[in-house]
């Protein structure tokens, strides 16, 4: 089995096709196997590298919650790709993966051309943080005392979960089988350090206005706390573009895999050729009212 070494942790990964470099970063809830559809896609035509992050089997799984946190997340990113001589690469990530995107793509500038963020933003509106916190705690609590067979079931059929089950029940069953072979010990420490403790995106929101990196976040349009995330990152990052998924929830590449990847195709078309606009917020900017009112037409479906 191929490995790269970072921190004392061993992180599996595969590698398909021929091309220039996409790294793919995977949710909280899957592995490198929720990236099939896509690497199939995008393998034709690019380098497709996949991995498990620390905790996922076979990556190693430690006992140190430090080895968990959310910075690590990010920097294993940088590793893999120094791993295999990589210099510069589009990263798309989903949630968990996401957010390791971003943060990549404002650590490592040098070493990204675009990214893709897929359901970024879960815990990040103020007014999710504090039941973030409590829920991701308890469920860490519950995983390391129960185990993952237990919870999976009630894991895969969670609101932001039901459009998968209902759109495409084998491929839900898919995930709910993979779901049950993670590690219950790497998963309960990965929601201690590198899901409770991580910043909200708002946080830096100083740091995004001033990246130049080119951005497609996409997200469904039931995705409530994400959609309300990805309107803050188009009104900030300068070269950001939100693609909305309409009846879609959180897992939008396996919900809509044909839809995704002829979006993301498409972004990274634009990106290659140099023209995928950049937004001037000295001319150009979107009012807290404005946004508002974007946000409410699309949480009451008026807006796709």
């Amino acid at each position: 089995m191929p490995f790269i070494e970072t921190g004392g942790m061993k992180l599996y990964f595969e590698e398909h096709g021929r091309g220039y470099p996409i790294i793919f970063v995977h949710e909280f809830e899957s592995d490198l196997h929720s990236w099939e559809a896509q690497i199939r896609h995008f393998s034709r035509s690019y380098r497709c590298i996949a991995y498990n992050a620390r905790g996922y089997p076979p990556s190693d799984v430690h006992d140190d919650l430090a080895a968990y946190g959310w910075e690590c997340a990010v920097h294993d990113i940088d590793a893999v790709m120094r791993g295999l001589s990589i210099s510069r690469a589009h990263v798309v990530g989903s949630s968990m993966g996401a957010y390791a995107a971003l943060l990549f793509g404002l650590w490592y500038r040098e070493g990204v051309s675009a990214i893709v963020a897929a359901g970024a933003g879960l815990g990040s509106p103020a007014s999710d943080r504090e039941s973030w916190s409590r829920s991701t705690t308890a469920l860490a609590r519950t995983l390391a005392a129960r185990g993952i067979d237990a919870l999976a079931d009630k894991m895969a059929g969670h609101s932001t979960r039901i459009r998968l089950k209902q759109k495409d029940p084998k491929g839900w069953q898919e995930f709910v089988e993979r779901l049950k072979q993670h590690s219950a010990r790497g998963m309960s420490n990965t929601l201690l350090q590198c899901q409770a403790m991580r910043p909200s995106l708002y946080d830096f929101r100083d740091q995004f206005s001033q990246i130049l990196v080119p951005v497609l976040l996409a997200v469904g349009d039931e995705d409530k706390a994400c959609l309300e995330t990805s309107l803050m990152l188009k009104s900030t990052v300068p070269a950001a573009g939100v693609w909305v998924c309409p009846n879609t929830g959180h897992a939008i590449n396996l919900e809509e895999p044909a839809a995704f990847n002829a979006q993301v195709e498409d972004f990274f078309r634009a990106v290659e050729r140099g023209s995928w606009g950049h937004l001037d917020h000295r001319k150009q900017s979107v009012s807290s009212h404005e946004k508002s009112i974007v946000t409410r037409l699309i949480f009451d479906g008026a807006l796709p």
